[in-house]
């Protein structure tokens, strides 16, 4: 019996393993939300490795033809469509997904296998429902067409006997008659394997610790019996009162090397990362908080977890809108002392287009005319718009935010 070519039999059982391997993933990526973002650009990266293998196998179609039909009729005549439909499946579902993709609301950047760019396709927004309703149909024909070729081929080797499996064999070889299709249903396994566990019931729930500040309003008076109050002694308060800042309060230089990050809850996990470009002015004399004078604004678009994918997720309309808001900016008039060396400023932070009372606690080390810097702040992402799509379901409702840095005055 004539076989195939040897490359035709490699395209074959690539395409087949990596189909196995979509179909498996690809029902449970919509339930994973959030956390199924990696899972989702490995199933872009291989669905388009699907339409490439598969315009290379219609060419060599034309260059080195198929086999001759072993079957005539009826039965041949449906063989042939199951090819078809096969073809139409194979080019048809990457198709669908990159259309889909192209004209979400969240434009994703594509990298196929984090390292070559896939551009969006220039479609209207008015696409996206066909492309998705598309995209699900042509997967099941495909799951129907591809159980219906496997029974097929396993009828005519098996029942009829007349070993067409061979065809599709580099030799005639029972070891590979065993491992090549095991090979197709490894990639269904692995498939099934890599999907995230289910998230915990209790981080689906969560809140947020008590111990975790809330922002207050800068017009907003502390108790008089608030913990963080009572850590400074009552004298220490009076003596404060009594004492007048002499002068305007020093203006402290911010020197490089500093950073400001971020952490957040993701369905049990922590997403962590950080803001490389920003700016900070700050006036201000420890001995007397209440003069101080503070204003940070931060590049939005310099903001990374580590990931091109997500970074380039964070820029868009979804989380902060760079195009439209490229800075958040906070600022605060005065400062009060909570402890040793330790302050609370409440001010007001501006981000993606809302101003809103916002509150950060620091803590100077240091003598003189060098200190070191270092802090905290919880904000509300929802107060702000951030994180308002569909793939931000399993974030946590408070961005944790952090920062340390070196400060010197004249």
């Amino acid at each position: 019996m004539q076989r195939y070519s040897r490359t035709a039999i490699f395209l074959h059982w690539t395409i087949a393993a990596l189909l196995a391997f979509q179909i498996a993933v690809g029902w449970a990526l919509e339930d994973l939300g959030a956390r199924g973002f990696a899972l989702f650009q490995l199933h872009k990266s291989i669905g388009i490795s699907i339409l490439a293998l598969t315009l290379a196998r219609i060419v060599l179609r034309y260059w080195k033809p198929r086999p001759a039909s072993v079957e005539g009729g009826w039965q041949g005549a449906l063989a042939n469509a199951v090819h078809a439909g096969l073809y139409v499946f194979m080019l048809g579902a990457p198709l669908t997904g990159w259309a889909l993709v192209s004209t979400a609301k969240v434009k994703v950047p594509t990298l196929i296998f984090r390292a070559i760019p896939l551009p969006h396709l220039p479609l209207p927004m008015s696409v996206g429902d066909t492309a998705h309703g598309a995209h699900e149909i042509l997967a099941w024909i495909g799951v129907a067409l591809f159980a219906l070729h496997v029974a097929g081929a396993l009828r005519h080797h098996f029942l009829m006997g007349d070993g067409l499996l061979w065809r599709m064999m580099p030799a005639r070889s029972p070891a590979l008659l065993a491992a090549l299709p095991a090979l197709v249903a490894a990639g269904f396994l692995l498939g099934r394997v890599i999907l995230p566990a289910p998230a915990p019931k209790a981080a689906a729930a969560a809140v947020v610790p008590a111990a975790v500040e809330e922002e207050a309003p800068a017009n907003v008076a502390e108790p008089a019996g608030n913990a963080a109050n009572a850590a400074v002694p009552a004298s220490a308060d009076n003596a404060a009162a009594a004492e007048e800042p002499v002068g305007p309060p020093p203006s402290w230089a911010v020197r490089p090397g500093g950073n400001i990050g971020f952490s957040v809850g993701n369905s049990g996990e922590t997403i962590s990362g950080g803001f490389s470009k920003w700016t900070a002015k700050i006036a201000m004399d420890p001995d007397h908080p209440d003069s101080a004078d503070i204003r940070v604004e931060i590049d939005l678009a310099s903001a990374s977890v580590g990931d091109s994918y997500k970074d380039g997720m964070l820029t868009g309309d979804e989380f902060f809108g760079v195009a439209a808001h490229p800075r958040a900016v906070f600022t605060a008039k005065g400062a009060e002392k909570t402890g040793a060396n330790s302050y609370r400023a409440a001010g007001t932070l501006t981000l993606k287009g809302v101003s809103k009372p916002q509150s950060i606690r620091f803590t100077l080390s240091g003598t003189g005319k060098a200190r070191k810097v270092s802090g905290s702040a919880t904000i509300a992402r929802a107060s702000y718009g951030v994180g308002n799509g569909e793939s931000s379901g399993g974030l946590d409702p408070k961005v944790a935010v952090s920062f340390d840095f070196n400060a010197v005055t004249e």
